[in-house]
């Protein structure tokens, strides 16, 4: 298999620099925007996932180059000769990533590795560091099989899926309000990111796009950010602590209790459906709480987790 250098692994040195900056800016403009504990955890659980993803790499790329050998086309990777299959893989990986991360919010059993990412209640470029320890055992990457099936090569992809997840650090930011109108239009920016990490009621499970916001735009899942309305980060029921192991693995203990007491008939659909989901209705999806609010409009502002600071785990609501 062609290899190709690992863009993340080169735009190392400036997530630093940039992480460094928005540090500095905020002690100056705003110091709530950072807190140590929270920012310390996000860089440690993101140190931690870039370990376990290189234990598995090996894994990926032999499932990879398996699926390839069965392709319907055979696409070089010479960029002179292929430029446009460059450009187009890159367009489908993204499309890929949208596919992806809709159902990371959709279905728990990927939402169980996710929810990690969403797990801050700031919003600032360590944030796009809190990644998961467990995004191989969620088989997330079935979602770009289909691009080795189609004929990109395997380099290829991986190194395109690099620039997707490069693009998509600076968007984790409150430092930058919006972007040309233009640009907001196509790309993803950190106006329509800040949407999708917030626990508002008309934002939940909206702006799942990578790098275009046409996705969501084509697919019925936009949402703009509102001036009138302060975002609240974080997920509908809040962490509450910075341990690492509860951070990592308290969505999939969760699930799998549920799955334990759930009558058989039912003990599918709690790895399948959406989180909140219960066969009782006794809890709230992302979908209920909407409609709550939708119902409330013009009686009351509640939010969704209006009073939900960092407390202790047994605080967590």
């Amino acid at each position: 298999m062609d290899k190709l250098p690992d863009p993340v692994t080169y735009a190392v040195p400036a997530f630093i620099l940039l992480l460094i900056a928005e540090m500095i800016l905020s002690l100056r403009k705003d110091k709530s925007r950072y807190e140590a504990r929270d920012t310390l955890t996000s860089l440690m659980l993101g140190t931690v996932s870039q370990v376990a993803g290189a234990l598995v790499d090996a894994a990926v790329i032999g499932m990879a180059v398996w699926v390839y050998q069965y392709r319907l086309f055979d696409i070089g990777i010479e960029f002179s000769k292929w430029w446009w299959a460059w450009i187009l893989c890159f367009v489908l990986d993204d499309l890929a990533y949208y596919a992806f991360h809709r159902s990371a919010h959709r279905v728990r059993w990927f939402w169980a590795s996710h929810v990690i990412h969403h797990s801050s209640q700031h919003y600032n470029l360590s944030t796009a560091l809190r990644q998961t320890w467990t995004g191989f055992f969620s088989l997330g990457f079935i979602f770009r099989l289909p691009l080795f099936l189609i004929g990109f090569p395997p380099a290829m992809v991986f190194f395109v899926a690099g620039l997707n997840l490069v693009y998509q650090f600076w968007i984790h930011t409150e430092a930058i309000g919006r972007m040309p109108r233009w640009f907001e239009a196509v790309m993803n920016t950190p106006s329509h990111h800040r949407v999708h990490h917030a626990t508002n009621p008309r934002y939940l499970d909206r702006n799942y796009a990578g790098v275009f916001i046409i996705w969501d735009k084509m697919f019925g899942t936009f949402e703009p950010e509102c001036d009138d309305e302060k975002i609240r980060y974080g997920i509908v029921k809040q962490l509450g602590s910075f341990n690492l192991l509860y951070a990592v693995f308290h969505e999939w203990i969760g699930m799998l209790a549920d799955i334990w007491r759930a009558p058989w008939k039912h003990k599918l659909s709690y790895l399948l459906r959406e989180p909140g989901w219960t066969h009782d209705g006794s809890r709230d999806t992302s979908d209920t709480i909407r409609e709550r609010w939708l119902a409330r409009q013009g009686k009351t502002g509640e939010s969704v987790s209006p009073r939900n600071p960092i407390e202790s785990p047994g605080q967590a609501a």
